[in-house]
C-alpha cells in the first residue's frame, strides 16, 4: 500500500534473541490495516547480550529511524510492543547511559506506546524471527558433483536456510602458479 498522508500511521516492533523487525502500518478507507513497509535486521553481536527491555527499545528506535521521514513532525502516532514494561520506561528513575540516550532521541517524534500482547503482534514478531537470521540455525558443508567441464573435480556448497553459495576449491599459490605456467606453455601465441 502507498501511504497516504492524510491517514495516521502506527507502528508495530518486536525483538527476539538475534534479529529485530518492525512494519510501518495505516488503515484503509475501509478500516482494514495495510503495511506501508517492513523492517528487519540481525543484530550486531553486542546487541545479543542487551537485557529483553534493552532488545525491545532497540526494535523500537529501529523502526522510528527506518520510518523517519512518515513519523518525524506528524500527530501522535502509536507504537504497539510486546513488552508491557515499555509503556513505563520513559518514566524510570534509574536509567543506563544507553537508555537515557534512546530516550532522548525520542523525544523528536510524538508518540503513545500501547502493549500488544505477542500472540496478537503477529507481523513484527515473524519480521523479528526470521529463519536467516537465526543463528541456531546451523551452516551445513557439503560436497556435491560439479557437472561442469572444468579441472576441477568437486565444488563446496554452503547452506545456512534457503541461501546457497558455489565456491571452487582453493589451490595452493605454487599450484596455481605451475598451472599458469602450463597453460602459458601450451598456448604460447595466447
Amino acid at each position: 500500500m502507498l501511504p497516504d498522508t492524510s491517514r495516521p500511521f502506527h507502528v508495530v516492533s518486536d525483538a527476539s534473541d538475534f534479529a529485530i523487525g518492525c512494519a510501518l502500518m495505516q488503515f484503509d478507507a475501509e478500516g482494514r490495516e495495510r503495511v506501508v513497509s517492513y523492517q528487519s535486521r540481525q543484530m550486531k553481536p553486542a546487541e545479543k547480550k542487551y537485557p529483553v527491555h534493552d532488545k525491545e527499545l532497540l526494535a523500537m528506535r529501529y523502526a522510528l529511524i527506518k520510518f523517519r521521514v512518515y513519523l518525524l513532525g506528524e500527530q501522535t502516532f502509536a507504537v504497539y510492543t510486546d513488552h508491557a514494561s515499555l509503556r513505563t520506561a520513559m518514566k524510570s528513575p534509574q536509567l543506563s547511559q544507553r537508555m537515557a540516550r534512546w530516550l532522548s532521541f525520542f523525544t523528536e517524534y510524538n508518540f503513545v506506546v500501547h502493549y500488544k500482547p505477542g500472540k496478537n503482534n503477529i507481523l513484527a514478531d515473524a519480521l523479528s524471527r526470521r529463519p536467516d537470521y537465526d543463528p541456531r540455525r546451523l551452516t551445513r558443508h557439503q560436497d556435491i558433483p560439479d557437472d561442469d567441464d572444468d579441472d576441477d573435480d568437486r565444488a563446496t556448497c554452503v547452506t545456512l536456510g534457503i541461501n546457497a553459495t558455489v565456491s571452487s576449491p582453493v589451490l595452493p599459490l605454487r599450484q596455481q602458479i605451475a598451472d599458469a605456467y602450463a597453460r602459458k606453455v601450451d598456448a604460447p601465441n595466447a
